[in-house]
């Protein structure tokens, strides 16, 4: 199995954008894909661990639900897996949020995309990356806009 891994260095701090991260309520408002979003069970902490999502995808709507750990070995780790999709047979993922000297954060996001259809290798991947740079680019936005308005501001 593929895994698509990219990483973005984001001006904020590794909470703040793991907050940004965790906060699926507000994804429509910065992910620019994301059309729709339903928190149907959380965790003791509030996190959202069954997340049913609706998204643009190639000139069509894509549903999906994913599956969400945290843990407690890794605090600034996101893990998921698919429940259940229309499009796709697998969307397995990872946020690594990992803090910098400077005040800055690496986010590092792996994903794992297993269509229903069959396409050819370098169409896959082009759509796994296409995903991947669009949500570190939508979450890099959103989390400096937090951290600027927190009074850090980008560095």
């Amino acid at each position: 199995m593929d895994r698509t891994v990219e990483t973005a260095v984001v001006g904020a701090s590794a909470i703040e954008c793991y907050n940004v991260a965790i906060d699926f309520s507000k994804y429509q408002e910065w992910a620019g894909d994301i059309k729709d979003v339903t928190v149907y069970e959380t965790d003791d902490q509030h996190r959202g661990t069954l997340v049913s999502f609706r998204a643009a995808a190639y000139g069509r709507s894509a549903s999906y639900t994913l599956r969400y750990s945290y843990p407690t070995k890794d605090p600034l780790t996101i893990n998921w897996v698919q429940e259940k999709a229309d499009l796709t047979a697998k969307l397995d993922g990872t946020y690594v949020f990992i803090p910098l000297d400077d005040g800055r954060t690496q986010v590092t996001y792996a994903l794992e995309v297993e269509l229903l259809v069959p396409i050819p290798g370098f169409v896959k991947r082009r759509a796994e990356t296409k995903i991947i740079h669009s949500a570190l680019k939508d979450l890099k936005e959103r989390a400096e806009a937090k951290a600027a308005s927190n009074g850090v501001g980008s560095r």
